[in-house]
């Protein structure tokens, strides 16, 4: 809903001659139904947007599947959706920097401003953030939304809308680049070659990183990589019994030592070649979570002098995002493989389509 709108239920009347908003309700486990949506009224800051290019994230699909995600709950239903761009629309009255008709990606979270971590500078991980889709707040798979001017961000003539909303996955691994601090001299490893993967890898290589190895269970995902520009892919099973076994394999794919590893999975397997793969005084970054809790070999990675970061979400990152995208830098446009329409059939075929794997990277919506 963006302004840090509450789940209150779905319908609101348009007015006489106004089209009604719809949206995509998550009701339950496996229930999603395109239902009216009403925006909240348009304050001085705010823009309305036509929405127009939506992306399923796998935290959508564990919130259909589940009604969770990590400890984040839906208990009441809520329209589904974050990685977006779309049209200007309308402008509060305070708005300066944007017009009706200015193409925009939105950055999906509003911070609260006043914590010391927003003060910091860090306000990814404000506890009172209001994040699109994430409950109790509203989504973007709408025709409309209202958002704050601040957190949409114009598209250079060349950049599409999609890639636009693909600015919000990019953002992740943008992130995870600048906590692990890769550049020209940084030799990467990439544990899962799935969305969040490949993303991590396309942005180490615009950080400048010389040699990146990616390391997946698949083999349709592993050949993506490739043609994605890594410079060696490397089979592993799920057996954490083969552990030192691959991390041979990856050394030897490496040609150097592992200077960063950046686990997209988040298992204990992957957890585990990620820091028995790492050099003495390297880096492991954990970007995925696939488990909340894991037993990882922490003693002799630390022995090693081994940092391991975290991060969460991002900040301040659609501005390098779009100047990767628009210079040519990083190509989104083939992670995007499946694409559908705004109807109760589409909606629901899309994300069989993203829940399926196989061979779907991204799934996008263009309203």
């Amino acid at each position: 809903m963006g302004k840090g709108g509450m789940s209150h239920g779905s319908a609101g009347e348009a007015k006489d001659g106004e089209e009604e908003n719809m949206a995509a309700w998550l009701l339950g486990i496996n229930n999603l139904k395109i239902q009216p949506f009403k925006l909240p009224p348009l304050g001085p800051h705010d823009v309305k947007i036509r929405v127009k290019a939506v992306g399923i994230c796998g935290s959508d699909v564990h919130y259909l599947k589940t009604l969770r995600c990590a400890d984040f709950i839906v208990k009441e239903p809520m329209v589904i959706g974050h990685e977006c761009a779309g049209i200007i629309e309308e402008v509060g009255s305070e708005v300066k920097k944007l017009v009706p008709g200015d193409r925009v990606a939105l950055e999906p979270g509003i911070s609260c401003w006043r914590c010391n971590l927003c003060k910091e500078g860090r306000y990814n991980l404000c506890p009172d953030m209001k994040f699109f889709a994430t409950p109790p707040i509203h989504g973007s798979l709408a025709n409309q939304v209202v958002h704050p001017a601040d957190l949409c961000f114009k598209l250079p003539d060349n950049v599409s809308l999609e890639e636009g909303a693909m600015c919000e996955p990019l953002s992740v691994g943008v992130h995870a680049c600048r906590r692990a601090n890769i550049g020209p001299e940084t030799n990467v490893l990439v544990m899962g070659a799935g969305p969040i993967g490949l993303v991590t890898m396309l942005a180490a290589r615009a950080f400048g990183a010389p040699r990146i190895v990616i390391v997946d269970v698949d083999d349709h995902r592993l050949s993506v990589a490739k043609e994605l520009g890594a410079d060696e892919i490397v089979k592993v099973s799920p057996n954490i019994q083969d552990v030192a076994e691959e991390v041979s394999q990856i050394h030897k794919g490496m040609e150097a030592g592992v200077d960063v590893s950046f686990d997209c999975a988040g298992f204990n397997k992957t957890m585990s070649t990620a820091l028995s793969a790492t050099r003495a005084g390297g880096k492991v970054c954990l970007v995925g979570m696939g488990h909340s809790e894991m037993t990882v070999p922490l003693t002799p990675a630390a022995a090693r002098e081994v940092d391991v970061v975290g991060i969460f979400r991002y900040k301040n990152t659609w501005p390098l995002c779009l100047e990767f995208i628009s210079s040519g830098k990083i190509d989104m446009k083939p992670l995007i493989t499946h694409r559908f329409g705004f109807s109760q059939k589409e909606v629901e075929e899309a994300f069989e389509t993203s829940a399926g794997g196989g061979n779907a990277i991204k799934v996008m919506f263009n309203l």
